[in-house]
């Protein structure tokens, strides 16, 4: 690769990375929900041009992690309860097929990589971040274990954006020590190749994920808004 050959591909993968970044402090609510992004300072933080700033912005709109508004510029979209059920309900559809898949086709080369998934979520353990974080790898695993690569690359496509929320229902050690057994016994079923079995448990982990996340996003509200009215939540 010649040296501009070299700079074309550092410059389109720049925004990508930024993006990323960017992306996973907006996950960890490292920046918070409504947070102005400020193109000049972004691109002072990171030593980058605001060309790359702007991609990189337009990349986390089309995830829908930021909303661009012009003459006023980005900011981090807002948590909301409807966008938490409707992608948790995609999401506990498509990663049950993933994990009947799994089961079905179980090999060692699949079993090593799912223990180490597993014991890197055990060890995290008693933190929220990491926990999310391993859960969120332990799930992409088994997207890409799945040997679907359109149904891989479905799941991938919002990991980010459901992240925000399944972060808020894997914030507590309880809620956490409750995960990890329906993680145990989801990778117990596709051990025993039961396809069936290893479905019905992902949806099961997906949907007690979101009651939780409901629960500690209803809780924020509460607290910003006493008086506010809460809708009945839609059945799961």
């Amino acid at each position: 690769m010649n040296g501009s050959t070299l700079d074309v591909a550092l410059t389109r993968t720049l925004p990508l990375q930024l993006a990323e970044r960017l992306g996973t402090a907006i996950v960890e609510e490292q920046i918070a929900p409504g947070e102005r992004l400020k193109e000049v300072d972004l691109a002072r933080s990171f030593g980058v041009s605001r060309a790359t700033v702007r991609e990189a912005l337009r990349l986390l709109e089309q995830r829908r992690l930021v909303s661009i508004v012009p003459q006023r510029g980005a900011q981090v979209t807002k948590l909301e309860r409807r966008e938490l059920e409707d992608l948790f309900e995609i999401r506990a559809v498509l990663l049950g097929l993933a994990s009947r898949r799994v089961a079905r086709d179980y090999s060692p080369a699949s079993a090593a990589v799912l223990n180490a998934g597993h014991a890197r979520l055990k060890a995290a353990v008693g933190s929220g971040i990491a926990y999310a974080r391993a859960s969120a790898d332990l799930a992409a695993d088994i997207a890409r274990l799945s040997g679907n690569e359109q149904l891989a690359d479905y799941i991938a496509d919002f990991a980010q954006r459901i992240g925000r929320y399944a972060r808020l229902g894997l914030a507590t050690p309880e809620r956490q020590a409750r995960s990890l057994a329906n993680w145990g016994k989801l990778l117990r079923a596709m051990a025993a190749r039961d396809a069936e079995k290893a479905e019905v448990t992902h949806r099961r982990l997906s949907t007690e994920n979101l009651v939780a996340a409901m629960t500690e996003l209803e809780r924020r509200e509460r607290d910003t808004n006493p008086l506010s009215p809460h809708p009945r939540r839609r059945e799961t």
